[in-house]
């Protein structure tokens, strides 16, 4: 009689944690049968070693070809939901990342296993090193491992012979005899923090009477209070409850158990609101997206003045969608943002929320996730990386500050958040809104072509007026001596009146440091970074120059390396020098900085901006973490120190950053009940960006810039994709930039869809020809249409690979970029 049940899937599709394109089928062993799901991670046999893979996919047909089996399963629970799957397919194909490499980015670092050699030196081996029988290179490694008792791995006897040592050696020497290698596992060191619990067995034994006892007795009194109770917890309560509890243990009265806990990032208490009545504005745009909900898949740009209440609508929206039963994700563009809004999704919704960033330990992160993945939780706020968030049934995405940077991906998988925000709406049939004052041109252009919808708030809440701006002209300045030139006659007036009516001023400049360009008065050379084409920048507070791409350091007072002269002048300046200048001209008042420097440690950001909430800070410095939608009432006075800087990026987005940045950072001006003041102090007062950031006049600027873009066929008329292109050797990363620049044109020119449609610019030199040592080169595709585009690349990636495998130059392929340097 046949059975009326499936068969169970004999085979799984897996996509290896490694920097390869396809995926690969292993067969499901008898014994692991049942617990083979998609979304957990497995041990697979891979060539000679094992290696880590993700379970995308199960399948009952038999492969053409004999396929190895799975070894073992890592996770008792899938780490991902089934309906992020094609999510990490659709990345995969769209930005030309390995699909492993994907999942591997989107999960919390430090599960996974890999396998590796130690090596150590046989009686053979030391046999032949003492009759002179290896060459020179094998016996340095005899000789390595000669002095170390215990076995070596490849990567430490790479280190102790201060060179690469060929796989092919290594080979060759354990062929003969001379070294025996041994395989191993490691990693999965993120792991749940297993607690231990102590619990009442025996309520009703009776009571001893020595001293010892005395000393039971308060432990057990205290399991009783609270049923359930941590070992730290009583260790706390008596420092030798360990060793009493092992004896009540044994005795039969408590029970110890281990037990998940989480940690917990979201500090202290949050004392809850009631929600404000929505003003006229916010109420139309919240019916306008709820009328959407039943239509599944929309999007919107929500624009509008900085200070208009967006965040409010997201907080009735939430409250909407998670009485549908749906889930929501919040994404704000940097961790500086996140303490802001999360205070405010607590105050209205309590804990039942999570958080997702770098900011977080391994372990936190990890926790954060699984509350995710277990449904726990219904909401979550985080950076970009926040997108990967394992949601089973999301409702609602929101971007914030949908314009910023911030949200793409520099290195490795290079995504951005905002543009897979979009996709993974459309993939989940649920709305999206992206949300900012000084949107995208990229965005903004979507919803005049009708694929978004546009949602207005026109108005501040209350109907605050708009902060008013003075344009400085510094050309006019010059006559001023050192900083205080930049410290103008008219924003000293401002600030020195602001300051005596006791409100807050922020100061902002784009570049930290304290001299950014320091230069040889004897030779006149720049001093510059040993390992990047670019002058170090003077971090006074350390005492040393700086490089800010590798982090190259030499000490403040290290003479010219050019001809040895201690002349060293220190011109140019960033945010540590405008902090001493500002303390000087102001020294009663209470100056802090913001930046890199002073927030790397953690909670440094959190406690800078519960002082200035506080009103401990009177002046705050900054560079553009302070111009992201912080709402701070009782900063009236916005003094933006020079707004050029950016303006002179080689980039053709360089007119929208700066528009951007100086109309966010001036909306953190009178969003109190008294208006605010802005002083923007330029060397280009007639810039178009500059005088749209005045108006903080979004649609002068956007007809602008447009007609610009279009008149050049630059995005969002087009597409890009960059090849960035680095080597360690000069020479051989230009020889390879100009071959691999051939190549291309003849792949052009093989297909007339690629003739017709890509354009090939390049190769070139990078604006940054070096950075930590590597020579840089860039080639940029463009194509009216994306289609000819992603074909191009499909061929480069699938049919041509050798020439983004070679082990002294590598290609990084980025698709949209956004830094052109």
């Amino acid at each position: 009689m046949l059975s009326d049940h499936p068969k169970p899937p004999v085979f799984a599709e897996v996509a290896a944690a490694l920097p390869v394109y396809c995926t690969f089928t292993y067969s499901i062993p008898d014994h692991l049968q049942g617990f083979v799901v998609s979304g957990k991670r497995v041990l697979v046999p891979f060539g000679h070693r094992k290696i880590t893979a993700y379970i995308i996919g199960l399948d009952d047909r038999i492969p053409e070809i004999q396929v190895k089996a799975i070894l073992e399963i890592l996770d008792e629970k899938p780490l991902f939901p089934h309906n992020m799957i094609p999510f990490f397919r659709w990345m995969s194909q769209y930005y030309k990342c390995p699909i492993g490499e994907v999942i591997k980015t989107a999960l919390p670092v430090g599960l996974n296993l890999y396998e590796y050699k130690m090596l150590e030196m046989t009686r053979q081996g030391q046999s032949a090193l003492e009759q002179n029988l290896p060459s020179p290179e094998e016996a340095k490694i005899l000789n390595v491992l000669c002095r170390h008792s215990k076995a070596v791995s490849i990567k430490q006897l790479n280190r102790l012979s201060k060179k690469a040592i060929s796989p092919i050696l290594i080979h060759g020497m354990e062929a003969r005899g001379w070294i025996k290698s041994q395989k191993m596992l490691k990693g999965g060191t993120t792991k749940h923090r297993m607690v231990k619990y102590v619990s009442m067995n025996d309520p009703f034994h009776p009571r001893e009477e020595h001293a010892t006892a005395k000393a039971k007795e308060k432990i057990l009194d205290a399991v009783k209070e609270y049923g359930e109770i941590s070992m730290l917890a009583l260790k706390n309560k008596n420092s030798s409850a360990g060793r009493h509890v092992k004896d009540l243990q044994k005795d039969g009265i408590l029970s110890v158990k281990l037990k998940k806990e989480y940690r917990d990032p979201l500090g202290s208490p949050i004392a809850k609101d009631c929600p404000p009545k929505l003003n006229r504005e916010q109420e139309d745009v919240v019916s306008k997206v709820l009328e959407k909900t039943a239509d599944g898949f929309s999007t919107f740009l929500l624009t509008g003045v900085t200070g208009s209440g967006k965040t409010e609508v997201y907080l009735h929206l939430a409250a909407e969608i998670i009485s549908m039963g749906k889930s929501v994700l919040i994404l704000v563009p940097e961790i500086a943002l996140i303490s802001q809004m999360v205070r405010r999704f607590r105050a209205r919704f309590g804990d039942s929320l999570a958080i997702l960033h770098s900011g977080l330990s391994d372990g936190e992160r990890f926790d954060q996730w699984d509350k995710i993945a277990s449904e726990q939780v219904s909401i979550v706020i985080g950076a970009r990386s926040a997108i990967f968030a394992p949601f089973h049934n999301p409702g609602l995405i929101i971007v914030d500050e949908e314009h910023d940077t911030s949200y793409k991906q520099e290195t490795r998988f290079r995504y951005n958040a905002r543009d897979l925000a979009v996709v993974r709406a459309m993939q989940n049939d649920c709305i999206v809104i992206l949300g900012s004052a000084t949107p995208s041109v990229q965005s903004y252009y979507n919803v005049k072509t009708g694929k978004f919808q546009e949602l207005v708030l026109t108005h501040r809440i209350k109907k605050r007026p708009l902060a008013t701006t003075t344009i400085v002209d510094l050309r006019e300045k010059k006559s001023g001596k050192s900083l205080k030139r930049f410290i103008t006659p008219e924003l000293f007036k401002t600030m020195k009146e602001t300051l005596a009516k006791k409100k807050q001023v922020l100061l902002f400049l784009n570049r930290r440091g304290f001299a950014s360009y320091p230069v040889c008065a004897t030779c006149g050379a720049a001093i510059m970074c040993k390992n990047c084409e670019i002058t170090l920048t003077l971090h006074k507070s350390i005492n040393c120059f700086k490089c800010h791409f590798c982090g190259y350091f030499i000490a403040s007072s290290s003479s010219c390396p050019t001809c040895g002269s201690s002349n060293i002048m220190r011109l140019g300046l960033g945010t540590e020098k405008v902090e001493e200048t500002v303390k000087s001209m102001f020294p009663d008042a209470r100056t802090v900085r913001m930046d890199h420097d002073t927030t790397r440690r953690k909670g440094a950001l959190i406690n800078i901006l519960r002082d200035l909430k506080n009103q401990k800070i009177d002046i705050l410095i900054g560079t553009q973490m302070v111009a992201k939608g912080h709402d701070f009432p009782n900063i009236t006075l916005v003094g933006i120190i020079c707004a050029d800087l950016s303006l002179s990026f080689p980039d053709f987005r360089a007119g929208e950053r700066t528009f951007q940045v100086l109309t966010q950072v001036a909306g953190r001006a009178g969003r109190g009940q008294i208006p605010g003041q802005v002083i923007l102090q330029t060397y280009n007062p007639n810039h178009f960006s500059i005088l749209a950031a005045r108006d903080q006049d979004f649609k002068r600027f956007y007809n602008h810039e447009i007609n610009f873009r279009k008149s050049l066929a630059y995005p969002p008329f087009s597409r890009l994709v960059q090849l960035s292109i680095s080597g360690k050797n000069k020479q051989k990363t230009k020889t390879f930039a100009t071959d691999f620049g051939d190549f291309l044109k003849n792949l052009q020119h093989s297909d007339p869809i690629f003739t017709n449609n890509v354009e090939i610019f390049g190769p070139i030199e990078a604006p940054m020809s070096k950075i930590a040592q590597n020579y840089r080169w860039q080639i940029l595709l463009k194509s009216i249409k994306s289609m000819p585009l992603h074909g191009f690349i499909n061929r480069l990636v699938h049919q041509n690979s050798t020439w983004l495998n070679n082990r002294q130059v590598k290609v990084a392929i980025d698709v949209d970029p956004y830094m052109m340097l």
